[in-house]
């Protein structure tokens, strides 16, 4: 894709307040500070664990679960960290589980994103990609069994709409017409792996017609369009019309984790998508559409940052788990 490419105006949805306007730029902003500072832990040698940057996926991932109410559940992956936090998440709850501290949702077992609040409604990623969808059909079925209403939102990426799992839980969940939302989160390489050699069809939502629910692709950068988007598949799913893909395209503006480089993605191509950073973008939206003044986001920001720096303070002294930690819930004795 050329860096001249005319860059798109983002959409104002009529259904979005100021106040939610500015939901979404401070859970975009949280999500990109909470990128940054893992980046940092992580070439200090205080981040454990692969470190998956959301750069550039900031409007997805807050965008698309705004859209859901409070009964809803979120299975995110580890690209929708600004999910968390449009759930509710507290920031040190969210530092414990990356710094692998004891204490955390994982008992310090795990240095990602990978783990559950049932509290919050959150089930976090299973490593194994696509292996979540047929876990959060299942939650969906196990509602409607009870007699419950609930939409059940999760993510893959375009790598991981490749598996198996992908299939089997999509031909499922349309059959029994599950109120399930899926998001594709096409950020165009499957870690080195360029769409052209992953699939043939010409966009990953044209498989709703095979599976028979519906889909859509959209641009993904837009915060305000991803909501509407998904506020429409939610509205379908609560009325029984089954599941919807969602397709979202991005760019993941660094590497698959922070141990690569990302040097095979051509340089012209980062340089378009880095026109069309979701953050910036929105950023100048809110300006433009007279939400926020500059100095009041340079004010939202640095009160970001102290946030972070508050966390990370709050947390990293805290003691490793004791290695017995390592043996719970793995045998049974």
């Amino acid at each position: 894709m050329p860096s001249s490419k005319k860059i798109p105006a983002l959409s104002t949805s009529k259904a979005v307040t100021k106040e939610q306007r500015i939901s979404f730029l401070r859970n975009m902003l949280m999500a990109r500070e909470f990128d940054l500072a893992m980046q940092r832990l992580n070439r200090q040698g205080r981040a454990f664990g692969g470190v998956y940057s959301q750069t550039g996926n900031e409007a997805t991932s807050v965008g698309s679960s705004s859209a859901l109410g409070p009964n809803d559940v979120l299975f995110p992956m580890h690209r929708n960290i600004g999910g968390h936090f449009v759930f509710g998440q507290e920031l040190d709850v969210l530092m414990k589980a990356f710094l692998a501290r004891d204490g955390s949702l994982m008992r310090g077992t795990d240095g990602t994103g990978h783990y559950a609040d049932p509290a919050k409604r959150i089930y976090g990623n299973i490593s194994h990609l696509g292996a979540m969808i047929p876990v959060a059909a299942g939650f969906t079925m196990a509602a409607k069994l009870r007699g419950e209403t609930c939409v059940a939102m999760t993510y893959i990426g375009d790598g991981g709409a490749q598996t198996g799992e992908f299939h089997e839980a999509m031909n499922f969940a349309s059959v029994q017409k599950l109120p399930l939302i899926l998001i594709i989160e096409n950020n165009q390489y499957a870690y080195s792996s360029p769409n052209s050699i992953e699939f043939a069809c010409k966009q990953l939502s044209d498989r709703a017609l095979g599976y028979g629910c519906h889909g859509v692709t959209i641009d993904g950068t837009d915060v305000e369009l991803v909501y509407d988007t998904c506020l429409d598949a939610v509205k379908r799913a609560r009325k029984g019309d089954g599941p919807t893909i969602i397709e979202t395209i991005t760019m993941r503006m660094r590497g698959h984790a922070e141990h690569d480089d990302f040097s095979y993605v051509p340089k012209s191509l980062l340089e378009h998508w880095q026109k069309m950073d979701p953050v910036d973008r929105y950023i100048a939206h809110c300006i433009a559409k007279k939400v926020l003044k500059q100095s009041d986001i340079e004010d939202l920001r640095n009160e970001i940052i102290q946030s972070m720096r508050d966390a990370i303070d709050a947390v990293i002294d805290l003691p490793f788990p004791p290695a017995e930690e390592a043996f719970k819930n793995v045998f049974i004795d």
